[in-house]
């Protein structure tokens, strides 16, 4: 259980369920490319939609998507799409199912021409030293260029800010707040992580 007597990132203490993931998974480095994969599918479905309703719905997400297997979820057809139009615990928007649909294809072409999406994705992580104080912007060069690459790529739904709330979330970036009590451990797990 979170302790509610520390001092968090102000986002933190706007959900009820937002305390625990804010200390257990917000900003930890990733280089699972399943997880990486997930995140990717759950930032596009929350386009547009807060982040609460996603984390709300997440265990359904994860079953409707076989965890997020993209090896699996590259293969879904109209019968699979119907389903999940009719799964009342994700949020059932077409465009989005279809962009995750679309995007586990380009994820099984990415590990095939890059190794793993980690290594891919890892490409981007910027220069701390070059960032601007935490939680101050939305994106950076980085997710900028690599929302466009992604893009090139036959990505959807992988904009510059959607980019940047994923490297925030998977720990390419450090935008724990200052007096954040998780700060400096994000730090450390930044040290200690090997890139892939």
């Amino acid at each position: 259980m979170p302790n509610n007597h520390k001092t968090r990132c102000a986002w933190a203490s706007s959900a009820p369920d937002f305390p625990e993931y804010h200390d257990h998974e917000w900003g930890f480095p990733v280089s699972n490319d399943q997880r990486l994969f997930e995140k990717l599918c759950l930032e596009t479905f929350q386009s547009g939609l807060s982040w609460r309703t996603i984390l709300s719905k997440r265990d359904h997400f994860r079953l409707a998507f076989h965890h997020f297997d993209f090896h699996k979820v590259a293969k879904f057809g109209e019968e699979d799409v119907a389903k999940l139009l009719d799964n009342k615990g994700i949020v059932r928007n077409k465009r989005k199912i279809l962009a995750v649909i679309n995007n586990a294809k380009r994820a099984l072409e990415m590990v095939e021409q890059e190794g793993s999406l980690a290594t891919f994705i890892w490409r981007y992580e910027p220069n701390e030293n070059t960032l601007p104080p935490p939680e101050s912007q939305t994106t950076c060069a980085e997710s900028i260029t690599l929302s466009k690459e992604l893009k090139k790529r036959g990505w959807q739904f992988v904009g510059p800010t959607t980019m940047y709330a994923f490297m925030q979330s998977m720990g390419l970036i450090n935008d724990h707040a200052e007096d954040c009590f998780m700060r400096e451990e994000i730090d450390q797990a930044r040290k200690g992580f090997e890139r892939p």
